[in-house]
């Protein structure tokens, strides 16, 4: 029988020690390269989508207003307003005015008038609903074109 003399070596302990954190740092040097990077907030750009919600026509008390024509011209004014004439939208509290298809609270809501918006009136007046309403046109864009009803219109002067 053979006997071996084998002596346990004291260099192994350090040289496991090295590779083990060598093997460490590689660990931790391959998970900082492999993690996903943050996005930064100054690279993107937020979208805002503004959707106009409808608001109702206010209902107020209408006076009896009696129309007289204007001298020479035939043409109705009610209220200081007249076909010709250019309006602007007022009193609504900033909601806007609906324009409408037909004259009337009933009928086809064809667009929103901004406050401060400047019409031409083109036809009326018509009496519907308790409210006189005027056929307005937008002089910048013929197919904003609606009913209106005058409790929230001003006449205005264009000076060219």
């Amino acid at each position: 029988m053979a006997t071996s003399n084998q002596k346990f070596s004291l260099w192994v302990i350090p040289a496991a020690l090295v590779i083990g954190a060598g093997l460490f740092g590689l660990l931790i040097a391959s998970a900082s390269v492999l993690r996903p990077v943050p996005t930064s907030a100054e690279n993107t750009t937020a979208e805002v989508t503004v959707i106009f919600a409808p608001t109702s026509t206010p209902v107020l008390p209408t006076l009896s207003i009696t129309a007289t024509p204007t001298p020479g011209t035939g043409e109705t004014i009610i209220g200081g307003i007249g076909t010709g004439m250019y309006v602007q939208i007022s009193g609504t509290g900033g909601d806007g005015l609906r324009l409408r298809k037909e004259p009337g609270t009933g009928t086809t809501v064809m667009f929103m008038g901004y406050e401060a918006e400047v019409f031409k009136v083109m036809d009326g007046p018509k009496d519907a609903d308790g409210y006189v309403w005027w056929y307005l046109t937008a002089p910048y864009d013929t197919n904003r074109s609606g009913w209106a009803a005058s409790n929230y219109l001003t006449v205005i002067e264009l000076k060219p």
